[in-house]
């Protein structure tokens, strides 16, 4: 059996979709990275981020874009308005977009993907994601993609495989992989346990259901 190369860096946030991905691409991903850019449960994902990594003996760096939580407006971020509750494709998520978030890590990304001898940046969006998120839709990774080529001399490329999937679909894959999804985040409160009535503690009970998987996250 020929092994594959190892020539992707990985976006992972320790949240469900993104770890599912560190494992589901092991064989490709060389580099791991998360951004520490002030959200509200930054401090959750991280440490989950650099376990998963660990196992799998994967290197794992952690970049602060601390500027975004200073300068931008969101509800995500530490010191802005409280996070709303209710269904993840709900309008009033909306609050909760940071702007052109995956834009300025994606390029972050690539230059550190180019620097490493990489060819290629993985990010793992999801079609739950297109509702309220503009820079998680296919348009968006398709042009960054383009954009991140033209802009390197390895001419490296945005792969996104999760995008057209539902998060239902992702936890079947994290199912057949055997992954524990009780160590991973998705809260975007932050506490000390998932909160259980925002709109990522929604989708995530929805998905785990809809995969078959038993629930064992920690909820208020």
């Amino acid at each position: 059996m020929v092994q594959k190369k190892k020539d992707a860096l990985l976006v992972l946030s320790g949240g469900m979709d993104s770890t599912t991905m560190l494992y589901d691409f092991q064989e490709r991903i060389a580099l791991a990275v998360s951004f520490d850019y002030g959200s509200k449960h930054n401090a959750r994902e991280i440490p989950l981020a650099r376990l998963h990594c660990g196992r799998l003996g994967i290197p794992h760096v952690v970049i602060p874009l601390d500027f975004m939580q200073r300068y931008f407006k969101s509800s995500l971020l530490l010191g802005g308005e409280a996070i709303p509750e209710g269904d993840y494709a709900d309008e009033n998520m909306r609050s909760t977009v940071v702007p052109f978030r995956n834009g300025i890590m994606l390029s972050v990304a690539a230059g550190l993907a180019e620097t490493h001898g990489l060819s290629r940046v993985m990010i793992a969006n999801h079609s739950g994601d297109h509702a309220i998120y503009p820079d998680c839709r296919p348009g968006f990774v398709k042009s960054m993609s383009e954009a991140v080529s033209n802009g390197t001399y390895a001419h490296l490329t945005v792969d996104a495989p999760y995008t057209r999937l539902s998060k239902a679909d992702i936890a079947r894959r994290g199912k057949a992989l055997g992954i524990d999804y009780s160590e991973t985040w998705s809260c975007y409160q932050g506490g000390e346990k998932h909160c259980g009535r925002c709109g990522t503690c929604r989708e995530r009970r929805e998905a785990l259901a809809a995969a078959g998987i038993e629930d064992t996250t920690s909820y208020e």
